[in-house]
């Protein structure tokens, strides 16, 4: 079983980039960005690293300088090249790399083969699917923020995008809260941020049943929204003073005065009936004092999310459909006004490995759910993703409270 899940997941990463050019696979639009070629390389790094390199008899590494070219964050294993310098690798080539993950792979296959009563061996293997799959959602994301520079507005994926349905009035569906139980709740995989499992106490809330629409939004620009001081955290107050901040990421207005939106599908124009996307926190939290709401806590989010069905996307953002809570999941990460912090009890793992999530406890917001670039199987209602409050670059929107 393990086997397999190995083969689909490293697969599913070569038919990501199979749409793109050689060019399209080099090239780095951002420093929060990386090229398409470096996550095929850095995933197939993490299993040579942490795998095969303490476990394959007579180990050899494929390239000794991939070691420190493909190296990400993990300070315990030594040198990295720089992050926002990854689009200047033109060598190794895009060949070299794919050649790369393939003896890899191979060298994966045999070892699984003769190790399959090791239960820590099962961990880490475990352990780089499932940040494979982060790395999945990643290349989409990136390579969107990458062909949105373009002046041509190429699309990642050539099929087109219909208008999508009504979703209708958003409503707030009451919770009753209480001493609830927060974190991984045994069931499958997880990371170790969502643990261990606690007891929280959650005040009665409202949530609301989907998230907050292009149209929506547009009315919120409209009447003024990056107008007004008001409504803004200090530091987002500073962007949009600035001119960074004034519609969401992807938005482009149009001669008549409407909007078009950038897409995995090309430039289309602004669907009002489809969840914004592509927003800061500063944006979210904005809006939701504009409507007289507030950003859910993610003790919050989770209690709410424990019934809820978990949906995979389709490269873009769906109109909500059906009756209650909907879009918790497969549409677009949701803010959250919890700060990204370890719950009571957590420990990183001993060694490199342990520098996975804990170090980067500082300086960030939790966000909830999955998007419709996460892969399937990846989301639950325990993950913790989380980023700076000005990042845009991923499927992030709005889950309105009270």
């Amino acid at each position: 079983m393990l086997r397999d899940d190995f083969q689909a997941v490293r697969q599913r990463s070569l038919q990501l980039a199979a749409p793109l050019s050689n060019e399209d696979c080099c090239a780095q639009s951002m420093s929060d960005a990386s090229p398409i070629k470096w996550h095929l390389a850095h995933t197939t790094w993490f299993f040579e690293t942490f795998i095969l390199e303490p476990r394959e008899p007579g180990f050899r590494p494929f390239h000794s300088a991939f070691r420190v070219l493909f190296n990400s964050y993990y300070n315990g294993v030594g040198a990295k090249h720089p992050r926002a310098q990854r689009g200047l690798l033109t060598r190794p080539s895009l060949d070299d790399v794919k050649a790369y993950r393939a003896d890899v792979d191979a060298r994966m296959l045999r070892l699984l083969e003769g190790g399959s009563g090791d239960g820590s061996l099962a961990e880490l293997v475990t352990l780089g699917l499932q940040h494979e799959q982060q790395h999945q959602e990643l290349m989409l994301t990136d390579v969107k923020h990458l062909l949105a520079q373009n002046p041509i507005a190429p699309g990642y994926d050539g099929e087109g995008m219909a208008p999508d349905r009504d979703p209708g009035a958003l409503e707030f569906i009451d919770f009753d809260g209480g001493l609830v139980e927060i974190g991984f709740d045994g069931r499958g995989f997880c990371f170790d941020n969502e643990l261990p499992r606690h007891r929280s106490y959650v005040a009665p809330f409202k949530l609301a049943s989907r998230l907050v629409t292009n149209g929506e939004y547009a009315a919120f620009i409209e009447a003024g929204g990056y107008r007004d001081p008001a409504l803004w955290l200090a530091e987002g107050w500073d962007r949009v003073a600035s001119g960074e901040l004034a519609a969401p990421l992807y938005w482009r207005r149009q001669e008549d005065g409407g909007w078009c939106e950038f897409t995995l599908h090309g430039e289309v124009p602004l669907d009002p009936a489809r969840p914004v996307t592509h927003l800061s926190l500063y944006e979210a939290d904005a809006y939701a004092r504009w409507c007289g709401a507030r950003l859910p806590t993610e003790a919050e989010w989770e209690f709410a999310a424990r019934l809820a069905s978990i949906e995979a996307g389709r490269l873009h953002p769906e109109a909500a459909a059906g009756e209650g809570l909907t879009q918790m999941f497969g549409a677009c990460w949701q803010w959250t006004s919890s700060s990204y912090a370890p719950y009571p009890g957590y420990a990183a793992a001993p060694g490199a490995i342990g520098e996975y999530n804990g170090k980067f406890m500082v300086n960030q917001y939790v966000l909830r759910g999955s998007s419709c670039a996460t892969p399937g199987g990846h989301a639950r209602a325990s993950y913790r993703n989380f980023f700076p409050a000005y990042a845009r670059w991923q499927f992030t929107g709005i889950r309105l409270a009270k």
